[in-house]
């Protein structure tokens, strides 16, 4: 008998429809971010990133040559031109004045009175021409409407990271996030190691006050934590506001779920093999360090992961013990500064925002195949 062609269900088909559609909604708005922060600013003040690689129609304003630029030729005065200067692009219309930047098509006369008139072509180049010595020193404002093709560049991100401080915020955040994720893991290991195979009183206790901690919320103990740290740095001579205290702080808020992932995930090696080691004659630190930690790799990644993202998108810590001083201020901080102060330059904005997403982007990339793993920590017992 032949088999049949197995088929899917569908509910397999609606969770990859789901999944496709997560990634869509998640990957979408990344790729238009990073396109609009490479777009030139013109371009991307009158049209959406999607329209990025087609032409664009924008209005532009210039002005002719002055009076000192202009030439006879057979008794007629001539200045000549180009609006749009280096700027590729094709003219449609022009107009000499706002109520009207439109009157009049490429490669027509505009009679500008007293026998002067202006063509514009389409590329740009201008003609002026009068009957008599033109007399203004600043030239003719002329409206161009033009179709340009799709510019990008680099200009962006060298506004920003030299003009608007986010180099600064981009130092100051790696000094952040990096030690506040290394620290809780450093803690964490050897406390998840020892509430999961050594055996001493009130190690129950100490394994449901973890759980207890995980739903404790910052906002509420994070002014109680504060004043304990100002107090501690007086008694030492400590000042308040540094990198030391932030630390701490990420320090104490992540270890709760970090002790509890790593835990689940190391008593759930198997036993076996620790047990082979301490008949061999290693101690706890050996079997710590040379059997525990690489077995738990994928644990600590899938960690490493939410503390990064956590700390490098905090705004309400570093607030509290940092400060908002520019040396001092991270990167969501300068984003909401720039948001009040540059709110309606998107090319600054999009590339501001694009350079404080590339890390966490790069780390989550580079460990997401342990993260699964780390989070089904503990579900399956090993044999």
């Amino acid at each position: 008998m032949e088999a049949t062609p197995a088929t899917k269900s569908p509910l397999t088909l609606v969770t990859h429809l789901t999944v496709l559609l997560l990634v869509a909604l998640w990957t979408l708005p990344t790729a238009g971010l990073f396109i609009s922060s490479l777009r030139d600013k013109d371009q991307l003040a009158v049209s959406g990133w999607w329209t990025a690689l087609s032409s664009s129609s924008q209005s532009l304003q210039g002005r002719t040559g002055a009076a000192p630029d202009q030439k006879e030729e057979n008794g007629v005065y001539v200045i000549t031109g180009n609006l749009l200067g280096d700027t590729a692009g094709r003219v449609s219309a022009f107009g000499t004045t706002s109520r009207e930047p439109e009157a009049y098509e490429a490669g027509a006369a505009a009679d500008l009175g007293d026998g002067a008139t202006l063509t514009v072509g389409e590329d740009g180049a201008y003609r002026l021409e009068s009957p008599v010595p033109f007399e203004s020193k600043r030239g003719q404002r002329v409206f161009v409407t033009a179709e340009q093709p799709p510019r990008f560049t680099l200009d962006n991100y060298r506004e920003v990271l030299r003009s608007e401080g986010i180099g600064r915020s981009f130092v100051n955040s790696l000094t952040v996030a990096v030690p506040a994720t290394i620290i809780p893991i450093l803690i964490a290991a050897f406390a998840a190691y020892a509430l999961a195979w050594m055996e001493f009183p009130g190690r129950a206790l100490l394994i449901a006050a973890v759980v207890g901690l995980l739903v404790v919320p910052l906002q509420m103990s994070l002014i109680p934590l504060l004043r304990l740290y100002n107090g501690v740095a007086e008694v030492f001579g400590v000042p308040a506001k540094t990198y030391l205290g932030i630390w701490l702080a990420h320090t104490g808020f992540g270890m709760p779920l970090a002790i509890y992932l790593l835990r689940n995930y190391m008593a759930g090696l198997p036993r076996e093999v620790l047990e082979s080691a301490r008949v061999d004659g290693a101690s706890d630190f050996e079997i710590f360090t040379k059997i525990i930690l690489p077995l738990s790799f994928p644990a600590l990644a899938s960690f490493a992961i939410f503390q990064f993202l956590w700390v490098w998108n905090d705004l309400l810590v570093a607030i509290v013990f940092l400060g908002a001083q520019d040396e001092s201020l991270v990167l969501t901080g300068r984003l909401v500064n720039l948001l009040g102060s540059r709110g309606g330059n998107w090319e600054i904005l999009t590339a501001s925002a694009f350079i404080t997403i590339v890390v966490p982007l790069l780390v989550f990339f580079t460990l997401q195949r342990y993260l699964v793993r780390g989070l089904l920590a503990g579900s399956v017992k090993g044999g």
